[in-house]
């Protein structure tokens, strides 16, 4: 946001529930991406945003594609960053949740809550990074992630948001067909080594997006935090000045 403020106009909303933003309980809000995806498009709205550059990158990548396909007039371009939309993005990692999904006992449950942990969250900052780089990982982000997720409920929360990505997967053919039939501007950045959504994947955009630039770094999920003048490169040229 600072180095790219004196060139764009830059706006990064929390998500309910996520980082500085309330915390509304279950029973006033509904934490699924798609709620949360119309909760995102209200706040476009409140700030008089007509159209705009959207981030896609982990859960904001299905929060993002809700309002790409309700409102596509709206957008000008998509960055994705590790945001998936493909079925050959969720492989191996992801066998433990998808075994729940199908058969959702209590010991998967517990193991799975294990991911939402403080050593859980330390290690998504980790996982995949190569040694050369792990120390350009500033120690106060997972322990700031940690801060907000240890809210009482907010774990809780996190999980059932977290099983929601099943839905998510089930609109990938809509999100492709947005793609096909929109042909937004795109650039597509990639972790090599990131081991939540897979590097292969990162093609798979060209195939409803032929003209989208796809960049594959030598980094992991959070390539901003160990890749980061390249990454600023990558935006900054892709983006279009404000008026």
């Amino acid at each position: 946001m600072t180095a790219l403020s004196d060139r764009y106009y830059l706006v990064a909303p929390d998500f309910p529930g996520f980082g500085f933003s309330g915390f509304p309980s279950p029973e006033e809000f509904e934490y699924t991406f798609k709620k949360i995806g119309a909760c995102m498009n209200q706040f476009t709205e409140a700030i008089g945003l007509k159209s705009f550059t959207i981030y896609l990158h982990d859960y904001g990548c299905p929060v993002g594609l809700q309002l790409c396909i309700h409102h596509p007039e709206k957008i000008e371009g998509i960055i994705v960053q590790s945001g998936n939309a493909y079925e050959e993005g969720v492989e191996k990692i992801w066998d433990e949740m998808r075994a729940y999904w199908a058969n959702p006992t209590p010991e998967k449950k517990e193991k799975l809550y294990g991911f939402l942990s403080e050593e859980g969250v330390k290690w998504q900052y980790t996982a995949g990074v190569p040694a050369h780089l792990l120390s350009a990982i500033s120690p106060e982000l997972p322990l700031l992630d940690w801060e907000s997720m240890k809210r009482p409920g907010n774990i809780d929360m996190q999980y059932e948001l977290n099983c929601d990505y099943k839905n998510h997967m089930a609109m990938y053919p809509v999100f492709q067909e947005y793609f096909r039939t929109h042909q937004p501007r795109a650039i597509v950045i990639w972790g090599k080594y990131d081991p939540f959504f897979n590097a292969e994947v990162a093609a798979c955009y060209k195939r409803d997006l032929p003209n989208a630039e796809v960049h594959m770094i030598e980094g992991s999920h959070w390539v901003l935090e160990t890749n980061f003048e390249e990454v600023l490169g990558l935006i900054g040229n892709f983006c279009k000045p404000r008026l």
